[in-house]
């Protein structure tokens, strides 16, 4: 398989799955016991030192110094990947404004919320405008506004152009963000393709949740069902939403 310019691809699969061992593989970290992987045409685990100007990675649980700020951990990360040093100031702002954390420059990264860390490991994945990103769940930990935030940053990223590869236990995460996903089950890939193709193949069917005004009653149960057919049913029941699961492909309204 490969994975072309322009395309956020996603490894998703419950925690345990292997999905970071699969990662550490692909920048070089861990030697793999079969198999091999190229990137820029450059093997991983042998032409370790080209493969590392091509790539930028945000690991799952953040590497950060405590007492560090986020402009220093920027600074920091700059001169190691040798951008020259009147230039890296410009450009190390230029990517935490990115990534909405101006306004944090000079606080120590221990006094930081875990979505500004997260945000923060993603704006060092960027130095050096790499052309591959591998995010191992960028997400993680993440309010739901901060990680709409972040998901619309990837997207900007996948529309100038950069290759990425993410892992997710969130099959809605993938959904938005990836054209091509693999679900990872023990340590395997068990199938490939866009996240439409793999319902068509594998999904039993559709849920729906409906979100009320008001708390919910069992007259307006019945009067919902009653609009469907006999394959549309009530799966859980809440103060305000109701989630129906529909059995097949297939449903349509009464007259």
């Amino acid at each position: 398989m490969g994975i072309r310019s322009g395309e956020c691809f996603g490894l998703c699969g419950v925690n345990g799955a292997r999905k970071t061992t699969t990662f550490r593989m692909l920048i070089g970290d861990l030697y793999p016991t079969a198999g091999y992987a190229h990137i820029h045409g450059f093997d991983s685990m042998k032409e370790r030192r080209e493969v590392f100007k091509y790539i930028g990675y945000c690991p799952q649980f953040n590497g950060l110094f405590d007492e560090l700020t986020p402009i220093e951990h920027m600074l920091l990360m700059a001169l190691l990947r040798g951008i020259y040093y009147h230039d890296e100031g410009q450009h190390v702002y230029q990517l935490l404004k990115r990534l909405d954390l101006c306004e944090y420059l000079n606080i120590p990264v221990r006094k930081l919320s875990l979505g500004n860390r997260r945000k923060l490991s993603t704006a060092m994945a960027l130095v050096d405008n790499p052309s591959i990103l591998f995010l191992d769940e960028p997400t993680s930990g993440m309010d739901p506004s901060s990680r709409r935030f972040l998901w619309n940053v990837i997207r900007s990223l996948v529309k100038e152009g950069k290759s990425i590869i993410l892992t997710s236990h969130s099959m809605e995460e993938c959904e938005v963000l990836c054209s091509s996903i693999t679900i990872m089950v023990n340590d395997c890939f068990r199938c490939l393709g866009s996240t439409q193709h793999l319902k068509n193949r594998f999904g039993n069917g559709y849920t729906i949740k409906i979100r009320l005004k008001s708390s919910t009653n069992s007259t307006l149960d019945q009067t919902i069902l009653n609009c469907f057919s006999s394959n549309f049913i009530l799966k859980e029941r809440h103060i305000n939403i109701l989630q129906y699961e529909i059995a097949e492909i297939h449903v349509s309204l009464k007259d």
